[in-house]
């Protein structure tokens, strides 16, 4: 058989083939919109020809500092503007950026600076004492220290140079180059590291580009979006909204602090039209409805994440006029890789309905290729009887190159050439996953199986629950029982056997919890119950992340 004419003479050469990369959005941005605004923080704006600026300074200065290509460059940052510039400047240096979680210990951060080799840490004056310390951990390993003196922060200064001063010995003009190859890291971004060191999460050029563009294409986000950063930067890069925003050149309005009059002012005064959370700050706002009893002013959508926000979320927010898009994706998946796409037939159903409905995890983002439930034993997909449970899997260009220094839990991770969530899930009727719970969190009692995600939905639609979370406890005669844990909101009084008897009315009576806990759930700084603490309290057998 001859060989096709299409495989000659058609080869990639620089005219029809570039390197994917997000840096390209901050250079298309500069060029067409070089006056509008780009970033708003406090009383200070900074247009998006300043900040193509301001990157190139940050690129050209971390060169100068022996910054090579293949170094990484940390981040110790809140939403400021200097986080936003790192995810482009750091790139343009040729370098990774590593966002560290600003809540975590200094063992941990040592930890994360070692592991990933850090040559540069920036970092803000509120985290002045866990750096310190960090830096103590560190035993003298060489580590250029910046410091970000925001006008809001407090603390020492522990660096050697200043952020604004660090700019200054930087070329507006530095000729940045695209990576070699879309493949090169980006950025890594560790784990939670809650049993046993956490794992550094690397991303690629390519897989930060797409991404990027599949939030713009799942969220039908229109060009020069306001967008408001409740959403952390260090997790998972904000999901990547720092290069969505600049693909769209919309408005980056920063929050050093997730404070739900904070967020309505900045929402009414700039305004945004996008936001992104976990449940519980969705939930915190619906309880802080009454600080805005003249409403929003005009139609806000915001992006919730987590593996099943309850309904009872999705409808608060709908009735307080924000609209909900709900994704789903961890950490290896560069955030959001799938998205509960919402139909129009679901417009006339009830308002518990539609919740119930845009609460799962959906289809794959237009840009991965595949998300699925499929038999982790015989790697088989189940069928789409909404019954059969599974583990999600994902396979696609929005999927991490691998974990840094860490082999084995690479394959473990991308074994029969999926990669393998931890998710356990039913495909149903109309190819929609819905995630039924985490593989550690399910609770067998007496040899049937209790979701926790089924009886903490019940819980939330208690009119006093604000927060909710159902571990496993031991138990003598059924092997273990679901334990409640709740926060109930400001000023109710609820009591144990209100809570007991309201699950009652809606579950099965094995699934009810005979015990309920009240007091604040502990959470990490992106909104996420942390589980594992509640199994420890309860000395549960499988105290896991």
């Amino acid at each position: 058989m001859g060989r096709s004419p299409f495989a000659t003479g058609l080869d990639k050469n620089q005219a029809n083939h570039v390197q994917l990369s997000p840096l390209t959005f901050m250079e298309r941005a500069a060029m067409v919109f070089p006056r509008k605004k780009a970033i708003v923080h406090g009383d200070r704006t900074i247009t998006w020809g300043e900040t193509y600026a301001r990157c190139r300074r940050l690129a050209s200065a971390l060169a100068r500092r022996g910054v090579q290509p293949g170094d990484t460059v940390a981040a110790m940052l809140p939403n400021v503007p200097a986080m936003f510039e790192a995810h482009f400047g750091v790139p343009m240096a040729g370098a990774v950026l590593n966002t560290l979680n600003t809540r975590l210990d200094a063992e941990s951060i040592a930890f994360m600076l070692k592991h990933g080799e850090a040559k540069v840490l920036l970092t803000d004056r509120d985290f002045a004492p866990t750096i310190r310390r960090a830096l103590e951990l560190l035993e003298g390993r060489e580590l250029l220290v910046v410091d970000v003196d925001d006008p809001a922060a407090k603390g020492d200064l522990l660096g050697s140079i200043e952020y604004e001063q660090f700019l200054r010995d930087g070329d507006p003009d530095f000729a940045w180059q695209l990576p070699a190859d879309e493949w090169d890291a980006i950025s890594l971004n560790y784990t939670s590291g809650t049993t046993g060191n956490p794992k550094g999460v690397v991303y690629h050029h390519r897989g930060a580009y797409l991404n990027a563009v599949a939030n713009v294409l799942s969220w039908n986000m229109p060009p020069h979006s306001v967008y408001l950063w409740t959403l952390p930067m260090f997790h998972c890069n904000g999901w990547c909204f720092p290069w969505t925003v600049a693909a769209l050149t919309g408005v980056n309005v920063c929050l050093r602090q997730v404070e739900p009059k904070a967020i309505f002012d900045l929402i009414r005064r700039h305004g945004v039209t996008h936001f992104c959370g976990a449940p519980v700050v969705l939930g915190m706002l619906i309880n802080s409805a009454h600080l805005i009893p003249e409403g929003l002013g005009h139609p806000v959508s915001a992006a919730v994440a987590g593996a099943a926000p309850p309904a009872a979320i999705i409808e608060g927010m709908e009735k307080l006029g924000v609209s909900i898009t709900h994704v789903y994706g961890l950490t290896e998946t560069y955030g959001p890789a799938g998205v509960c796409v919402k139909r129009e037939e679901w417009n006339d159903l009830p308002l518990g309905e539609r919740a119930r409905l845009n609460g799962r995890q959906g289809i794959p983002y237009l840009l991965q290729e595949a998300m699925t439930v499929m038999d982790p034993a015989t790697m088989e997909p189940v069928p789409a009887d909404g019954v059969t449970m599974g583990e999600i899997m994902f396979r696609g260009n929005i999927v991490m190159k691998g974990y840094l220094k860490n082999p084995t839990a690479t394959a473990e991770a991308f074994a029969g050439g999926w990669f393998h969530t931890g998710d356990l899930a039913v495909l149903e009727p109309d190819g929609y996953v819905k995630i039924k719970d985490r593989s550690k969190d399910i609770i067998i009692s007496g040899g049937e199986n209790i979701s926790s995600l089924e009886v903490e939905d019940v819980l939330y639609r208690h009119p006093d629950v604000l927060v909710a979370a159902i571990v496993a406890k031991p138990d003598p005669k059924w092997g273990e029982v679901p334990c409640a844990f709740v926060e109930l909101k400001e000023g109710a009084t609820t009591k144990e056997e209100d809570i007991i008897a309201h699950c009652r009315t809606h579950l099965a009576r094995f699934k009810v919890p005979p015990m309920v806990v009240f007091g604040p759930i502990p959470k990490t700084s992106t909104g996420k119950i942390q589980k594992y603490v509640l199994r420890q309290r309860m000395k549960s057998t499988d105290a896991l992340t």
